[in-house]
């Protein structure tokens, strides 16, 4: 899945901080808002999955 947000490394954070007219960032714009919505709710989803899974099984270990 695509993401709506730039992964920056350290390089890119220092870059950012530098860009105060704001061109260095380059967000993907989407052509269906609601779309766009329904890919983020089910990111937001999927990682609090993640987290639930990760957290029973340290659980489990203990």
């Amino acid at each position: 899945m695509k993401s709506l947000f730039p992964l920056p490394s350290f390089l890119d954070g220092i870059a950012s901080v530098i860009d105060l007219g704001g061109v260095y960032e380059d967000f993907e714009i989407a052509d269906d808002p609601a779309r766009a919505d329904y890919e983020a709710i089910l990111s937001d989803w999927q990682a609090v999955g993640d987290d639930i899974r990760a957290a029973s099984a340290s659980i489990r270990l203990e």
